[in-house]
């Protein structure tokens, strides 16, 4: 078990303070609706050799001041929120927190415990201070054998996950003394101006997952590129002939946690008839015009493929995925542009809170960042890359999916939310087991043999 010493916990103001006609920063449409949490990820840094003239004070001190200075360029993110409609930009400033570590990284690494990378968060995922108070917390954990671990919490009313990489990519190069390396966006707030949407804002927060719930577990599964070819292979059909590698993952974890949820329903009651998917996209560059790639802001919008208990084959829900995935894009170009686009988004949310709440249906949801997560291994704060990236889910709602890719090649690690009974199915699966690994060790086998 992890010991944890808080060694300080500060605020980090931005550099330059924030000029009087930036201090009120309006949220867009998809901010008011997004959750009350924090968007989490912990970064891990290896000791080398070449880390010996960074001891632990003068790292603090390096990642303090470009952090500073990076929030002079996304000054809201030192601000706070004001009634769900915009974020005061008083440069109330990040907290930032130090931790000692009593362990080694590579235990740690060896077989990641969800429950312990938790710990390496500033804050719980589910804080409510993600609404009230700071927009981003930092915390700095040094390990005994001289490894980092920077977890990173930004408040989804802030933004989404491409949001908070773009951040973390623009602060990694103040570190190297690249400050305009990387600009942000924010302009999302005119294209989806914020409106009174109060009736709506607790479908955009409940309707794609299910409520929370005591008993969940979350373990993770590796998905290697070589195993998922063979995946792909047996998901194409005459509909989809080359499905894509998350369309294959997402498709098989599916079909393993209906398959798990309907044998513990049989021992209690008929199982659901219908199960709902709702797999979120980045929208960005679906709707049109286009927005940049470094827009901050909840650009992510929601897709929902069904099947009924008959339809469960890989083939088949592959076949649904893509087609959802078709007409979200659609969706995006065509309705979401022009002055009547946050009606739109509104009407859509309430129509879809009324589908997924019906007693039979089987709601799983299931949340992808491949690219952005890929490019953050290559963020260097001046120590080397990272050695994995993880976005620990809070592990308090079921029949969740979060998926991201694999460091060195074209695969997919998912960390995985059932209820326990139906988690001791899952990963029994023979079929998942056939292309996924249950916790594998991070390291390589040299890394392990020279770090220890």
């Amino acid at each position: 078990m992890m010991k944890f010493e808080v060694i300080r916990s500060e605020t980090v103001k931005p550099s330059s303070p924030t000029p009087h006609y930036l201090k009120h920063f309006k949220l867009s449409l998809l901010d008011q609706l997004a959750p009350v949490a924090y968007e989490p990820l912990v970064l891990f840094y290896p000791y080398n050799d070449r880390d010996i003239t960074f001891t632990p004070a003068k790292r603090s001190l390096w990642m303090k001041k470009s952090l500073s200075e990076t929030l002079t360029r996304f000054y809201p993110f030192a601000g706070r929120i004001k009634e769900n409609i915009s974020i005061k930009c008083h440069d109330d400033g990040v907290e930032y927190v130090e931790a000692r570590v009593h362990c080694l990284l590579t235990t740690l690494l060896a077989q990641p415990d969800a429950e312990a990378l938790r710990q390496l968060l500033p804050v719980e995922i589910e804080s409510p201070k993600a609404g009230t108070g700071p927009l981003l917390l930092v915390q700095e954990n040094f390990f005994d054998c001289g490894g980092l671990a920077i977890g990173v919490c930004m408040s989804r009313k802030l933004g989404d996950a491409a949001s908070l990489s773009t951040f973390i990519m623009s602060w990694a190069a103040s570190a190297l003394g690249f400050s305009q390396a990387l600009l942000p966006d924010f302009n999302a707030s005119f294209r989806f101006p914020p409106m009174d949407c109060s009736s709506a804002h607790n479908s955009a927060v409940d309707h794609i997952i299910e409520k929370r719930t005591n008993g969940c577990v979350t373990k993770r599964f590796v998905f290697y590129a070589s195993k998922i070819g063979a995946l792909q292979t047996k998901a194409a059909s005459a509909n989809v002939k080359q499905p894509t590698n998350s369309e294959a993952v997402t498709a098989l974890i599916w079909r393993c946690a209906v398959a798990a949820a309907s044998r513990s329903s049989l021992l209690h009651k008929s199982p659901p008839k219908l199960s709902v998917l709702s797999q979120s996209v980045d929208i960005r560059k679906r709707v049109v015009p286009h927005l940049s790639d470094d827009s901050i802001g909840n650009l992510v919008g929601y897709f929902a493929a069904q099947a009924n208990e008959s339809e469960l084959e890989l083939q088949g829900l592959v076949a649904q995925l893509r087609k959802g995935l078709k007409e979200a894009s659609n969706y995006c170009a065509e309705r979401l542009k022009g002055s009547d686009g946050s009606r739109v988004i509104i009407e859509s949310f309430k129509e879809s809170d009324d589908f997924i709440h019906r007693d039979d249906i089987m709601n799983f949801h299931v949340c992808t960042g491949l690219s952005d997560y890929k490019v953050l291994y290559e963020v260097n704060f001046g120590w080397g890359r990272p050695s994995w990236v993880s976005n620990i889910p809070s592990g308090l709602n079921r029949n969740v999916a979060s998926l991201v890719s694999t460091r060195e090649d074209d695969g997919i690690e998912a960390w995985v939310t059932l209820s326990e009974g139906d988690m001791a199915t899952f990963e029994q699966d023979q079929e998942l087991l056939a292309f996924a690994v249950v916790n594998p060790s991070v390291l390589e086998p040299i890394a392990l043999t020279s770090a220890l």
